[in-house]
């Protein structure tokens, strides 16, 4: 799955991975993984300066940045921002560009180890806490964004593409009755809850859509009910190519809570979406006239 996120990129296209499935499942570890058993993330972090590395050598020029950010009870915290920053932060909507995170501090970075000090940064400041049904709970959805940017010549013609890579871990659905939880810890689980149920209806009203024997009525899509289907909304049915990850339990005490996992997956394979290769409309122009010269010359 690593390797073709990293292919995707380097093609100019976006790319989205995403665990989903009940608390206790295994999502954090399959993004993240240990020091020991890496996760996805690190892995396509370190595949991808590996690629650079290489393409750098042929005269290819690279731009890298990347951004984390949590969503705490349908708030907005940056990871890798100032820690007096707080929660809070206003998310808005490009009118050719998408939504995006207003204030969200990007960082540039060179290589794995800048990268990876930003994901140990991140991971640090997100909001756990203990459960019934695992010690360390994530109790909120985190998205570690990295924006690749590579310029080169082909045939002696500029290009350059700009891509973006959401690596998504989300908190899990939960039963209050499982999980044991009350107070603060039942607080967000509602909120984990809510959001987790918009992007349910999201992923079915999108499939919806792609059914062959639906009428042709175009759909509303509650993309702007939670926080979390907002920012994702190119990603789900939009200009990326996305891999959905479901996570499940082998405990048969789980088994509705596995069943419902799997539901979502299946609606999930049926959404179509638009990925495009994400050229700078300048160097895209300026290739473009410069084809058209060449053609124009040898007409003469």
């Amino acid at each position: 799955l690593g390797t073709e996120i990293v292919d995707c990129a380097f093609q100019g296209y976006n790319a989205c991975v995403f665990a989903y499935g009940q608390t206790g499942s295994g999502k954090t570890f399959t993004m993240m993984g240990t020091a020991e058993a890496q996760g996805l993330i690190p892995r396509i972090c370190r595949s991808l300066f590996g690629r650079m590395k290489l393409g750098q050598e042929e005269g290819v020029g690279y731009k890298t940045q990347c951004s984390y950010l949590e969503i705490y009870n349908e708030r907005v915290k940056d990871l890798l921002g100032p820690s007096s920053a707080g929660h809070g932060l206003r998310v808005r909507e490009h009118r050719t560009l998408g939504p995006y995170v207003e204030n969200l501090s990007q960082h540039p970075v060179s290589d794995y180890g800048e990268i990876q000090n930003c994901m140990v940064q991140g991971n640090n400041q997100r909001t756990t806490a203990s459960t019934n049904m695992n010690d360390t709970s994530s109790r909120s959805h985190a998205i570690f964004t990295i924006t690749f940017v590579q310029a080169r010549y082909l045939d002696d013609m500029p290009s350059e593409t700009v891509s973006k890579i959401h690596l998504v871990d989300l908190a899990g659905s939960e039963r209050a009755n499982a999980t044991g939880a009350t107070g603060q810890r039942l607080k967000e689980g509602a909120h984990i809850n809510k959001s987790l149920v918009t992007l349910g209806s999201v992923i079915s009203a999108l499939a919806e859509q792609t059914n062959p024997t639906h009428n042709k009525r175009i759909l509303y899509i509650p993309y702007r009910d939670s926080i979390l289907t907002w920012l994702l909304k190119d990603s789900l049915g939009g200009n990326s190519k996305t891999i959905m990850i479901a996570a499940i339990s082998p405990a048969d005490v789980n088994y509705s809570e596995t069943l419902s996992t799997l539901r979502y997956a299946n609606r999930a394979k049926n959404i179509i979406n638009k990925p495009t290769i994400n050229e700078d409309p300048n160097v895209k122009l300026i290739r473009e006239l410069r084809e058209e010269i060449f053609k124009l010359k040898g007409m003469l």
